[in-house]
Formats: C-alpha cells, structure tokens, sequence
C-alpha cells in the first residue's frame, strides 16, 4: 500500500476514535448541566472554527490531529459569571465530575462493543480451528496433538474459530496454566488433550506466540495459483494478476501454495523472480516481498491469496453469524476480554515480565492502519475496535493528565471528605507528563527500530 494510502487511513481511524471519545466527554457533562466551551479535534492552529448550539459551543478542528479535548467552564480556568456558577464543572458533585470524566473511555468501549456486534450479525467467515502438524520439540507436540485435529473447546468453552483459539492460548499462556483441549481427531475420536504452557516465557506472548508453541494452522494443499490480488500490495504493483500460476520462484519450483508463501517469507524487501504461467504464456516477474516483523520473525509478504476451490473453502472456513441480542453480548464480552487482557499485559511490563518492545507508538499504528484497510473494510473496522479498547484502557490508567488520573483523584477526594488540593494536582500533572512522555519516547525508539531493523 502507498504511504499515502496508509497516511489517509491512520488519520481517518485517529479522527474518528477521537471525535468518539471526546464526545463522550462532551454528552456526558451536557447531561449533567456543565457547560460546554470548546469541543477540539487536534491542537496547535486552527483549520476551522465554528459555534452552534444555545450555549455557542465552540467546534475546532486543528493542525495537529494526535489528540483533541472538551472545555467546560471552570472556576480554575478563569472568571465566572454569578447566574453562570452553577453550570461550573468544578461545581459539580463528585459522582457527576467521575461520570463527565469517564464517559470518554465509556464511549471508546461502546464504540468497539458495536463494531464487534455488527460484525457478528453481518457474518464473517474465519478460519476453522484445525491443526496442522505441530513441530517436533513444541509445547502442542509435547501435548500430542496431531495434523487434522480440530479444537472443539477449552477448559470445557466451547470454541468455533481459529481466532478464538489464538485468544484462548495466549491468555493461558500469559497465566502460564496448562490448558484442557477437547479435540475432534481426522477420524472422527473425540479425545481430551493438556496443553500445558506453564514453561512458555510470558515476555513472548505479545508476538506469534501460537508458532512457538506449536499450533499452527491447517491449510489444505493448495495449487500455486494466485487468487484475489490486494489492491497497492507488492503483488500488484509487479504486475501479478489473479489466475497466474506462478512454477518457480529463484528457480526453484514450486508444487503447491506453501512452497510460494516459504519463497515468499525469507524475502523481506529483497526481490524475488517468478516464473508465471498466465493464459499459455510463460512470462518472469520480479517482486519485492514486503517487509513485515521485527528482528527472527522478519517475514516477507506480498498481498495475495490463493485461489481456493469452493470444496477445500468448505473444510476450512466457517461462517460466524448470531442474531442480534447474542450479538451484543458476545461484542461486549469480545471488549471486556480485550480490555482485560491489555490491562494484564501493562501491569506485567510495569514488572518487567513482558518486554517494552511490545509498546507501539503512531508509525506501527499507522502501519496496521494500512495494511487493515489494504485487506478490506472488515479488517480495518476490527482494527478501529481494537485501537479504540487500547485508547479507552491507556485513558483509565491512573496517570494524571489522563481520565485515570482524575478518577483517581476523586476516589481519594469520596475517601477523604475533601477534595485533592491544588499543590498536590499540580505536582502530580508533573509526575503524569514526564511518565507520559517517557511511554511516547519508548514508543517512538520502538517504530524507529521496526523501521531499521525491519
């Protein structure tokens, strides 16, 4: 995908979860009589300015766009007219100033909540849960899985989908526990298998912890024939086209799918020349996998599918489809797990049991940006959901300068009887912005290295 098209789609995903948060803000304290100043997309120059509404809210969109804010009137930010002190937000009770403040990240989680439950009643196909051999030397080899089996539940919850495994997995492998795998063999024997993952080191979760243990995806084998070409991918801007038959690549032949993605992965940003049939021609092409990865798990890709007969589609795709009330359930139940998981994987960085590499700042952002909306809009929704459970959760860290900090601050105001005092709030925004800026520059020195290293 083109820089611009990745730019284009980061700021669309930024601008949206933004105006998603801080209207939360915003709605809430209208609902609570607080009086809204300014409603801000972004900081530094305005790009444009206008007033509406009976209280001539201000609405500013500005030349930044990593942020955005709400202004209410407040006694501490300046003068207040007498008629107008009531509609103050300081004025507020404790219980109406946590629920102005923790409506942004409400609203975070409610947004993802629908996009998973539209996309539960919309129906997405996914990947069955069946296995392809386990490495020899793997956890899943040690718990004597084999190829063709199929995970039908864990610790007794029944599981449809690959990505329901992967979340599975990962969560016992973060608690380090050994995990109970009803499992439907090739043959049809219904057998139980332990998955026992209490020596898989925690500091590796965050990555592609299914291949280090050993559970990797069953794939029928496929013919070497490309099947839909991502638009802006590498395989497009070589000229592939669906339909090519690609034999060999570097010269060596190729006799089925996985011989291509193999080819394909130890390639990352060097060119790879393929032999393609295409309508009785033989033709050669050069190709520059993309880069994808950090450090060992350096991969190439290219942006194709393969060609997928309707048969062998059947044995390893399943349709997920509920009707609306499950739907709702099981995406707020999909965001609680997300958000949940995400708070464990920051308290074991702050205990240093899972590495700060893991940390993402806007470039590793911005690149799953492109690439989700490369694939299509269902992946880059999913990907909008998820990004804005991570903003929700980054928000209600008790850090000041964040809505954490706050609802930290009122907690302890209901405990004492009385508010946090001035001196106490100031130094404790000073502590928050230099923990702040620390997590940015972590970040930042993260995507630098992705972009060195690849």
């Amino acid at each position: 995908m083109s820089l611009l098209h990745t730019i284009v789609a980061f700021l669309v995903a930024l601008a949206l979860l933004i105006v998603v948060h801080e209207y939360g803000h915003y709605l809430a304290a209208r609902l609570c009589g607080v009086r809204v100043l300014r409603f801000a997309i972004g900081f530094g120059r305005p790009l444009a300015t206008w007033r509406r509404g009976r209280d001539a809210t201000e609405w500013v969109i500005g030349a930044v766009p990593f942020g955005g804010y709400v202004k209410m009137l407040d006694e501490r930010e300046g003068p207040v007219a007498p008629q107008e002190l009531a509609r103050a937000f300081n004025r507020q009770s404790v219980w109406r100033r946590i629920v102005i403040v923790a409506a942004g990240p409400v609203f975070n989680f409610a947004f993802a909540i629908a996009v998973y439950a539209g996309l539960f009643v919309y129906g997405v196909p996914e990947a069955r849960p069946v296995l392809a051999e386990p490495p020899a030397g793997t956890l899943a080899r040690a718990a004597d899985l084999r190829a063709g089996d199929t995970v039908r539940a864990v610790d007794g919850e029944p599981i449809a989908t690959w990505q329901e495994l992967r979340w599975r997995v990962v969560q016992g492998a973060l608690q380090r526990e050994a995990l109970r795998l009803e499992v439907l063999g090739e043959h049809g024997a219904l057998s139980e298998r332990t998955l026992d993952l209490d020596s898989f080191p925690a500091s590796e979760v965050d990555g592609d912890a299914l291949e280090r243990i050993g559970l990797r995806l069953f794939r029928p084998p496929l013919d070497p024939v490309l099947g839909r070409i991502i638009p802006g991918g590498a395989a497009e801007r070589a000229g592939l086209a669906a339909g090519d038959r690609v034999t060999h690549a570097n010269g060596r032949a190729l006799a089925h799918w996985e011989d291509l993605v193999v080819s394909i992965r130890e390639h990352p940003g060097k060119s790879l020349r393929l032999r393609v049939e295409r309508g009785g021609q033989a033709l050669s092409i050069e190709v520059v996998p993309e880069a994808t990865g950090v450090g060992a798990a350096r991969v190439g890709k290219i942006g194709a599918a393969p060609q997928v007969m309707p048969q062998d589609a059947e044995r390893i795709l399943v349709r997920i489809q509920h009707g609306p009330l499950e739907a709702l359930v099981k995406g707020a139940r999909k965001t609680a797990d997300i958000a949940w998981f995400s708070f464990k994987i920051l308290g074991r960085m702050l205990i240093g049991q899972v590495s700060w590499k893991h940390l993402s700042g806007p470039v590793t952002i911005a690149d799953y940006a492109g690439q989700s909306a490369q694939l299509g809009w269902v992946p880059y929704v999913t990907f909008l959901a998820l990004i804005s459970v991570s903003l929700g959760v980054l928000n209600l860290l008790p850090v000041p300068l964040l809505d954490g900090g706050h609802l930290m601050y009122y907690a302890v105001e209901i405990i004492r009887g009385s508010p946090v005092s001035e001196r106490v709030m100031e130094l404790g925004q000073r502590v928050g912005l230099a923990l702040l800026l620390f997590m940015m520059a972590f970040a930042f020195y993260n995507d630098l290295n992705r972009l060195l290293t690849g």
